[in-house]
């Protein structure tokens, strides 16, 4: 059995990876600072948490179920109580990519992340289809990243990342490079802004006169028809007149240099904004 440690074990994250923790051959002692996370583990889950060098003694792996913002300062505080050789697991590659880690050659930085289940999937039970957030039901993809270490921890690390984001379908490897520019670069800054002005268009036509369960009915579906299209899901073609929207709509709606979103300095800077 493997010890890990879980901070912020009573938190939103904490709680979900509690949760899977449950029944897997990892002894978890959860660590939690709030009375209300404490008092959710224990009415949730019947977990009762221990102090943070409790939680330390004899750990081989951390777990960081903390805000970005708030990495620097647990590590601060808990730095020097950790053996050498310990994994250290964030779930967010912002603060390990803004150096919150602290300088540790004789630890294992791991860093891995959900995809979340993915919109085209092939889930029946109706838990799973509203399970859009995934750890719980649905089945989801994920990505991870050795950010230092020996690699023969790669595989430690990978197994504990399948059991917390279960259940998993592929599992991806990458580098916290890269993992910034799929979060915040493709997933946060490109996909959730352009679904807000998605979101902004349907308030639009609403208020030009457009019902709004129509509107929002009529763009859901069309979402699911162009999208999968658009990302190869189903073979098809658009019409001439579809093409032509879609060669006059991009210049209106996005400047030319919208790429630059991936620029090392654009990630940094967002990166910064984020921690």
């Amino acid at each position: 059995m493997t010890k890990i440690a879980l901070f912020g074990a009573g938190g939103k994250m904490g709680f979900r990876l509690a949760t899977n923790f449950r029944g897997s051959r990892y002894t978890i002692a959860h660590v939690e600072v709030s009375q209300p996370g404490c008092e959710r583990l224990k009415s949730g889950l019947g977990i009762d948490t221990v102090s943070a060098d409790d939680a330390l003694d004899g750990a081989e792996a951390v777990i960081l179920a903390v805000p970005d913002t708030h990495i620097g300062k647990v590590m601060a505080g808990i730095e020097s109580k950790i053996r050498a050789g310990t994994m250290v697991i964030a779930l967010d590659a912002a603060a390990p990519f803004a150096g919150h880690l602290p300088d540790r050659p004789d630890l294992t930085y791991f860093v891995t992340h959900p995809c979340h289940p993915p919109i085209f999937n092939d889930e029946t039970d109706m838990e799973a289809k509203r399970d859009h957030f995934g750890g719980v039901k649905a089945k989801q993809h994920i990505v991870s990243a050795l950010m230092q270490g020996p690699e023969e921890d790669y595989a430690k690390g990978e197994e504990i990342a399948k059991v917390i984001w279960a259940p998993v379908m592929r599992s991806h490897r990458v580098t916290v490079e890269h993992m910034a520019l799929l979060e915040p670069g493709l997933s946060e800054t490109v996909c959730a802004s352009l679904l807000v002005v998605m979101k902004q268009a349907v308030d639009e036509v609403v208020a030009r006169g457009v019902d709004e369960q129509t509107a929002m009915d009529f763009l859901l579906g069309h979402m699911n028809v162009l999208g999968a299209v658009i990302f190869g899901q189903t073979p098809g073609v658009f019409s001439d007149a579809c093409n032509k929207a879609i060669e006059n709509g991009i210049p209106v709606l996005m400047r030319d240099d919208w790429k630059r979103v991936f620029e090392p300095d654009e990630i940094a800077a967002s990166i910064k904004r984020i921690t």
